[in-house]
């Protein structure tokens, strides 16, 4: 687990128990070929959703949202604030019936692939919230990120580091370079 200070943790409606039972029965029977498996999935999802949603934790801290889940094969995928690029809210209809709501995080150089996402997650209570605090943290952390650099004179203004000005120094060269080139190319009459 992460050494960094909790900020936030997203506590599970237990509403998203009946979403589960209810929405793959609403798939197996729009299916038709699936019904008879409706009975044999509610027998079995009716003990399992419950130790599932007690395996689940989404946490906010100072740098990271860490989002543990799963009964048997257990999943912790701990996202570095700076890299999330957004927390994209969903609600299907049958959430919205439910009264929950979901979010993918989607990050950047994300790896999971054209139209995935690195984390989904449903059922938070007060997921706008949630999400607002992510995306807040996120900010205040680049902000800080950001004026850490201009109080060390990394920017423009300030003193530049070895490398920063050495390298100022060559596109000058080169732009002088150009310039000469140039000059000597409009002299030959080219």
């Amino acid at each position: 687990m992460s050494k960094h200070a909790v900020l936030l943790e997203g506590k599970i409606d237990r509403r998203v128990k009946l979403y589960w039972l209810w929405a793959t029965p609403i798939v197996f029977a729009c299916t038709i070929v699936l019904i008879p498996l409706i009975p044999i999935y509610l027998l079995i999802a009716w003990f399992l959703v419950d130790k599932y949603i007690d395996n689940i934790e989404c946490t906010l801290t100072e740098r990271t949202l860490i989002i543990k889940k799963g009964i048997l094969n257990k999943v912790e995928s701990t996202v570095p604030l700076e890299k999330i690029t957004d927390l994209q809210m969903f609600q299907g209809p049958v959430m919205r019936f439910f009264g929950l709501k979901g979010f993918r995080v989607e990050t950047a150089g994300q790896s999971s692939g054209p139209g995935g996402h690195l984390v989904n997650m449903i059922g938070i209570v007060d997921t706008d919230n949630f999400r607002e605090a992510v995306l807040s943290q996120r900010d205040e952390l680049s902000e800080g990120r950001a004026s850490r650099r201009d109080a060390s004179g990394a920017t423009s203004g300030g003193s530049r580091s070895p490398e920063t000005g050495e390298l100022v120094g060559l596109a000058r060269e080169i732009r002088d370079s150009l310039a000469r080139i140039e000059a000597a190319f409009d002299r030959t009459g080219g």
